[in-house]
């Protein structure tokens, strides 16, 4: 089956998901994010990469950290950044999703950022490029739904090869809801596309979905178990919004079972990294101990996105 994410010459055009994605692209990726950090530590932190090219962030669902961290990457590649606010703008006068992308690309856009609720949109608008013939105009997912987060799942890659080197000696444990997660979603793509020997999904029944096992994933409900030996503890939002249904008793009962504390992340190797994947509820998911500690690297993982994305985007508009 082709993949709608490649051209016809196997190359990246879009990035809608890391599900399909070839390892040798995941890895050019990474290799190009890394140049780019050496961009990010010069004075003047540009490059004409993107010069003349206008990308959209259309963001149809908030989200300050990933918006921001496009908007960087953007600009240092020397595109025009157009931001808009869809929320406030013409889907609310009733306009349809591809009649809002079919007047920007009459404004000459090049590269669509998409932000959107429901899962797939990103793949609509992909799909409806190709149907109307503008293949030079590109498509990257900013997250869709519960569905993936392609970005956040390579940034998380990046970080863990910058921390860890070889993908294919580690022991890597996502904690957290991960039945809601989108990033959780694309984060197991990544690891077992990349290598990774042993994924573990840590979490009550409630928040695991159930086809953990068919994706490779070793699943554990209790928390000491599954964070034995790990090298690597990717901690996810816990979001709150979802605390007030039947799926869970309280904030502090999940603290207990589930939350990082020093003492569960003690029985992780010595040397494990803790991640996370932003914005964290300190005392829900995560102790502050844990999340301001020698171990933690979740402010890296912040700067390595926007290398990570500055890649993405140099990769799909330049081809």
């Amino acid at each position: 089956m082709h993949n709608p994410q490649l051209n016809k010459n196997g190359e990246l055009a879009h990035l809608l998901s890391i599900e399909g994605l070839p390892k040798a692209i995941l890895n050019q990726i990474l290799d190009t994010a890394e140049s780019f950090m050496e961009v990010s530590a010069r004075e003047v932190k540009k490059v004409p990469l993107l010069r003349g090219k206008s990308v959209f962030n259309l963001f149809f669902e908030n989200s300050t950290r990933t918006r921001t961290t496009f908007e960087i990457a953007a600009k240092r590649l020397s595109a025009d950044v157009i931001n808009l606010d869809i929320n406030k703008s013409s889907t609310a006068k009733g306009e349809t999703l591809l009649d809002t992308i079919d007047n920007l690309c009459a404004m000459h856009a090049n590269l669509f950022v998409v932000r959107h609720a429901s899962s797939g949109a990103p793949y609509l608008i992909a799909e409806h490029l190709q149907r109307t013939g503008r293949d030079d105009i590109h498509v990257v997912n900013a997250g869709d739904g519960r569905h993936a987060h392609p970005t956040q799942g390579l940034l998380d890659m990046y970080t863990i090869r910058h921390y860890k080197k070889d993908f294919t000696q580690l022991r890597v444990a996502i904690v957290g809801d991960i039945l809601h997660s989108r990033v959780a979603r694309s984060d197991i793509h990544a690891l077992t596309s990349l290598g990774v020997p042993e994924v573990r999904a840590i979490g009550p029944e409630t928040l695991l979905p159930k086809y953990m096992d068919k994706l490779g994933v070793h699943v554990f409900h209790d928390m000491n178990e599954g964070l034995k030996d790990c090298d690597v503890i990717i901690m996810l939002r816990l979001q709150n919004e979802r605390m007030n249904g039947a799926l869970l008793p309280s904030a502090g009962e999940y603290f207990r079972h589930y939350g990082l504390t020093p003492q569960k992340l003690a029985l992780a190797k010595p040397d494990a990294i803790v991640m996370h994947p932003g914005p964290m509820n300190r005392g829900v998911e995560i102790h502050s101990a844990v999340a301001d500690g020698a171990q933690a690297v979740i402010l890296p993982q912040v700067t390595f996105g926007i290398a990570v994305r500055m890649a993405v985007m140099s990769i799909v508009a330049g081809n």
